[in-house]
């Protein structure tokens, strides 16, 4: 869209969820566009905003998801743009002498001068997180924009194509700014708590609900995810309460009982009125999504709730066009268990100077695992099988640990303290450190909602849904709501060693506790079983040695070691061998010549 002035074009992928109110104050100032307003896109206001306010002030008002590029004809600078928490992709590099972008890698594959290799680096990581943190992508000198930055180009300039992801600041005609900051959110926050909790229910119902408004008008269908935890169940009765007709919400079921949450959200939604839809799929139903998983994610992903995730997308979809989520709960309430055990591990471990756990450690951390195993079994201590393996880890991580950044790090790293399955490349360990006195479960909270939640989290239900024609929105990433959120103080949030107590205190207003108080379960699926069973045929020939070794990405024998660990029971390895298996499937489809011919008619490069 270009602007009434001409000055402006936009391209835009996202949602301005406050832009009614935005278009009110451009009335009230009678700052409507040249000729009088065009319709009621959000896109027209988000351009008209930028002509009267200018781009950073637009952004700081704006409320919303997004990916844009916006060319600025008078000044010829490209800008492109990304929301605050990552919540819709954009990646950008070039092709030959061209600057390509877009939401999609097939967009960039598109352009006939594009032949980026592969990025060791993204590989590395890959195997280690099963996920590509920004700004890598799969490709060498092909990056992610990061949450909540401008990427400004000059057109006045010859810009080269980068080698490395531009670090904030500028240089050679290309400059990265952050016009928002969860850092800094975190340090405000920390200087004027909301220390009593009736406020904090108050003001916490108060922005969700206008949040959860804002998201769920749309001239289309609108619906809610629901798994019967504590974050679906509170988006949904908030929208449940504040809803003029009663809202639609979803779930799906499988038939192994220890990953199926159908009868909890059904008991959920029956207390909250909502009239509820669900679905229980079989596993062959399940496992005929990972033929398309290569295609759906555009780069190798590894996070095996993908298969749920698109599921219960594809059966929302028949009935409606938009699902709000309750995504980001988790991070902005301490709701993971890591967040409260990384930081009781390091507390016992700083005890101890460094180089005396490195001394008693390291020695102990080079025995091998089977005496590990061995030495539980002769003491009784249950099943001996893979503990072996989590001491010899835990060893080397005390041994080495110098800050809590160094063990909670190491939760994210399957091959840690192993050889590497990637050859010619080791872990670049890229982090976000928070430079400031703060208790270490918010640094474990600020680095999740900072790399985990935009990464995998986000990454894995926008490619989900996307590929079924769903639009997902997050009520609590809107950043009123985050920002909100930082101020309630961790004795609020964490109380009798459970996390997220604050949402759990608004939720009981709508539901009894014992409809949602269990354990936390993740959303996913027994792929560690399918592998070794019914799905053994085809990941034995994605790992097949001489195929690794004809390839040339993969250590054969390390990975061959690793996938026989997890066949024998002696170690679970589904998430390490997953990410191979997944790269694996993904460079399969890259080399098939149908898969060549598709991608020159992809939409989206520019």
């Amino acid at each position: 869209m270009i602007s009434a002035d001409r000055r402006f074009v936009l391209t835009f992928n996202g949602e301005i969820y406050n832009h009614a109110e935005l278009r009110r104050e451009l009335d009230d100032i009678h700052a409507f566009p040249l000729g009088g307003w065009r319709g009621h896109s959000d896109t027209e206001v988000l351009l008209q905003g930028i002509v009267t306010w200018g781009l950073a002030e637009t952004l700081r008002r704006s409320a919303g998801m997004f990916a844009f590029a916006l060319w600025d004809e008078r000044n010829r600078h490209l800008h492109l743009v990304r929301d605050r928490f990552g919540e819709k992709p954009l990646y950008y590099g070039w092709a030959g002498r061209d600057l390509v972008f877009g939401s999609e890698l097939k967009a960039l594959r598109a352009h006939p001068q594009f032949d980026a290799p592969i990025n060791r680096v993204a590989l590395r990581l890959l195997a280690a997180r099963a996920y590509i943190p920004a700004p890598f992508s799969i490709y060498e000198g092909v990056f992610k924009l990061p949450p909540a930055s401008v990427l400004t180009i000059r057109g006045d300039r010859h810009v080269p194509p980068l080698k490395n992801a531009p670090t904030e600041g500028g240089a050679g005609g290309v400059s990265l700014e952050y016009y928002w900051s969860y850092l800094d959110v975190i340090g405000q926050a920390l200087q004027d708590p909301i220390t009593d909790e009736t406020e904090a229910l108050d003001e916490l119902e108060r922005v969700l609900a206008r949040a959860i408004s804002g998201q769920s008008m749309a001239d289309v269908p609108v619906g809610a995810f629901l798994s019967g935890g504590i974050d679906s169940s509170t988006i949904c009765a908030l929208y449940q309460k504040y809803s003029a007709t009663p809202v639609r919400t979803f779930s799906i079921g499988f038939e192994e009982a220890d990953y199926n949450e159908a009868e909890d959200a059904k008991r959920v939604a029956s207390y909250l009125g909502t009239v509820h839809d669900e679905r229980y799929v079989t596993v062959k139903e399940a496992r005929e999504i990972i033929p398309l998983l290569p295609r759906m994610y555009d780069e190798p992903f590894a996070d095996s709730s993908q298969i749920p995730t698109h599921l219960v997308s594809r059966f929302a979809r028949e009935q409606v066009t938009v699902a709000l989520t309750g995504d980001g709960g988790d991070e902005l309430f301490a709701g993971y268990d890591r967040h409260l055990m990384a930081p009781r591990v390091w507390r016992q471990l700083r005890r101890i100077p460094q180089p005396f756990r490195a001394a008693l450690g390291g020695p102990f951390a080079r025995l091998p695992a089977s005496l590990w195993d061995n030495i539980f079994r002769a003491a009784r201590r249950g099943n001996s099988r893979s503990v072996g393996v989590k001491i010899r880890k835990g060893l080397r991580v005390g041994a080495s640990a110098r800050c809590f950044q160094d063990v909670y790090s190491s939760l994210f790293d399957e091959w840690g303290y192993e050889s590497s399955p990637v050859l010619g490349e080791e872990n670049p360990n890229p982090t976000h450190k928070l430079e400031m006195n703060t208790p270490d479960i918010t640094c474990a909270m600020y680095w999740d909602a900072v790399s985990y939640l935009p990464d995998d989290i986000l990454a894995k239900v926008d490619r989900a849904s996307m590929a079924v024609g769903l639009e997902t929105r997050v009520p609590f990433l809107d950043h009123r709501v985050a920002e909100l959120a930082a101020r309630i103080p961790l004795a609020l949030k964490i109380q009798d060693g459970r996390g997220k107590n604050t949402l759990r205190r608004l939720l009981y207003g709508f539901v009894p506790p014992a409809l949602v108080d269990r354990p936390k379960s993740g959303f996913g699926v027994p792929v560690g079983k399918w592998i070794k069973g019914p799905l053994r045929p085809w990941a034995e020939d994605l790992l097949d040695p001489s195929r690794l070794r004809r390839d040339g990405w993969f250590n054969a024998d390390v990975v061959g070691k690793r996938w026989q660990q997890h066949l024998t029971g002696e170690r679970d390895s589904t998430a390490a061998i997953w990410a191979i298996l997944m790269f694996q499937s993904w460079l399969t489809e890259q080399q098939s010549p149908l898969q060549n011919v598709e991608s020159r008619h992809a939409v989206g490069a520019h």
